[in-house]
């Protein structure tokens, strides 16, 4: 293309969509309509897909976590049985209710029962301090507020007129329990709601205070969902590790896929690198949900610890949520096999783009390529298409985007795209690249340097273990380049060579003035380096 305008065509959904259908399972008549039975009871949220896989595999295992196994049945009835537990806990259509969990059936069952009462769910990171728990909740009215022990002194924050439910806890509890409502409630069906729950995700705060971006529990659009599977390797009855935080969309997004295909979800509820090959191993996994730094640790450990486990059954790791570094994926391809798929997106815009393992092998670093029901554009700064090859900012517009910020406003437009709020450029087969966030794009002596080709650059060197370079304000050239480079264990460090090493294969621009060594980078809880705490942050050695 001329221009670096990138979709699908619509005119072959319904062959697409067959396709889809025979690909993945669905397309068994009883499966078909279990679904429809499911979605005309309770919507096509999460609970439906439980409430379907329920009614045509009720012995079939839906999850699995450190404590317990349940099967589809037992999630479907128990999260009934909750639902109104709460319904009489004062919690009815519309309310506000916090969700503030780890990975563990109890986020399961606590959505599910949310869903079933028409009230919304917020979902909270697990990493907030206690002020910023109370920020939160106030400004998106939560009512009551489901959560883990662990979060007690956060949830303390919170204001007393809110109702608190634990879900995972050890021993006696003082306060009123998920387990303690499944086991105290009839699993009675209840009316479906007038309207469906809004679901809250929380976007990464990675430039600043998280933001509620609303999400119709029910929403759901044909040519994404076909675009999505035709890309990704999931199928009916699959057995899935999501290591990826349920709050965040992604991992939210593989219990949504994964319930309305009817997939054995394995849960832990903290991530380690061993952990996770012992599950992958144990259940002959198939499907592995992850964001980016997860591999890395995983790659990090010993060649013997790596031996030790067998992982041939899975087809699928599922990465998103940051940028996945080229280098970084093809490590993991020549370890575990041609498995990796990077799915690019936002909280706001969805998906945008996904990259498969051939895309990967092809052109490490791209974030793949544009699935159906997505268009993308990418803009110069006075919204005009650029050249094929030409940086510009990327938009994005498909039928799964968010409705806007609860608090007012959303992202901004251009002839009815969203802003992704990242910089990137098409190559000549039509795959996406992205150089970082706008905002990050540094102006060094009237050059414009991308982080990201630095960063990339410097990880790709044997000893550095993972790099970040930010822009920090220079007398001389406005602004200037620092790079933070963490170092494999019993690798030295030495600046001058790194920057050396730099200038012999980039513009003289790009290399940084400084580069700092570090035991490790400031990350929030999906693994995206904190680049505004960087600004401001004395590493830690």
């Amino acid at each position: 293309m001329s221009s670096a305008t990138h979709r699908t065509p619509a005119s072959s959904l319904f062959g697409a969509a067959l396709d889809v259908s025979r690909k993945t399972g669905v397309l068994d008549p009883r499966w078909l309509y279990s679904i429809l039975q499911a979605s005309r009871k309770h919507g096509t949220g999460i609970l439906s897909g439980f409430a379907a896989a329920a009614n045509r595999h009720p012995h079939q295992i839906a999850l699995i976590d450190e404590r317990s196994q349940f099967t589809y049945k037992q999630v479907y009835e128990r999260s009934l049985s909750i639902a109104h537990g709460l319904r009489d806990l004062g919690i009815h259509q519309g309310a506000q209710v916090g969700i503030l969990i780890r990975n563990h059936a109890g986020f399961v069952e606590a959505m599910n029962a949310v869903v079933a009462l028409g009230a919304n769910a917020c979902l909270l990171n697990t990493g907030f301090a206690g002020p910023q728990l109370r920020n939160v909740v106030e400004r998106e009215g939560i009512s009551a507020l489901i959560f883990d022990a662990e979060f007690e002194d956060s949830v303390a924050n919170a204001p007393a007129s809110c109702t608190r439910i634990l879900a995972w806890h050890d021993g006696q509890a003082a306060e009123t329990t998920l387990s303690n409502l499944a086991g105290h409630y009839a699993p009675r069906p209840l009316p479906r709601p007038k309207r469906p729950g809004i679901a809250t995700i929380l976007t990464s705060g990675t430039t600043g205070t998280p933001k509620g971006a609303r999400r119709s529990s029910s929403s759901s659009d044909a040519q994404s969902a076909v675009g999505i599977l035709e890309k990704l390797p999931l199928r009916v009855r699959q057995r899935a590790l999501v290591s990826a935080p349920l709050f965040h969309s992604w991992g939210f997004t593989q219990l949504m896929m994964g319930s309305l295909l009817g997939h054995s979800f394995i849960l832990q509820r903290r991530f380690d690198p061993e952990n996770a090959l012992i599950a992958l191993d144990q259940h002959r996994a198939e499907l592995f949900a992850v964001v980016p730094v997860m591999l890395q640790r995983i790659l990090a450990l010993d060649s013997d610890t790596l031996d030790r486990f067998e992982t041939s059954s899975l087809i699928g790791t599922l990465s998103s949520g940051s940028a996945l570094p080229g280098e970084l994926a093809l490590r993991w391809m020549d370890r575990f096999g041609e498995n990796l798929y990077n799915f690019y997106g936002s909280t706001e815009a969805a998906q945008t783009s996904i990259a498969t393992p051939s895309d990967l092998r092809e052109a490490p670093g791209t974030a793949g390529q544009i699935p159906r029901g997505t268009t993308v554009q990418i803009l110069d700064d006075k919204g005009q298409p650029v050249p094929q090859g030409q940086v510009g900012r990327i938009f994005v517009g498909n039928g799964n985007q968010f409705e806007g910020y609860t608090g007012g406003g959303g992202k901004e437009m251009a002839d009815g795209l969203m802003s992704i709020g990242d910089l990137g450029w098409f190559d000549e087969k039509g795959r996406l690249f992205v150089g970082g966030r706008d905002d990050d794009m540094i102006v060094s002596g009237g050059e414009n340097v991308f982080p990201r080709e630095v960063e990339d650059l410097l990880s790709d060197r044997p000893e550095i273990h993972e790099a970040a370079v930010i822009g920090v304000p220079d007398d001389e050239f406005g602004q200037r380049l620092r790079g933070f480079v963490v170092m494999k264990a019993g690798e030295a460090f030495d600046e001058e060579e790194l920057k050396r090493f730099i200038r012999e294969r980039l513009a003289r621009h790009k290399v940084p003035r400084e580069i700092v060594h570090a035991s490790e980078l400031p990350r929030n809880q999906t693994g995206k380096v904190l680049k505004r705490v960087l600004r401001d942050w004395t590493p830690p050695e």
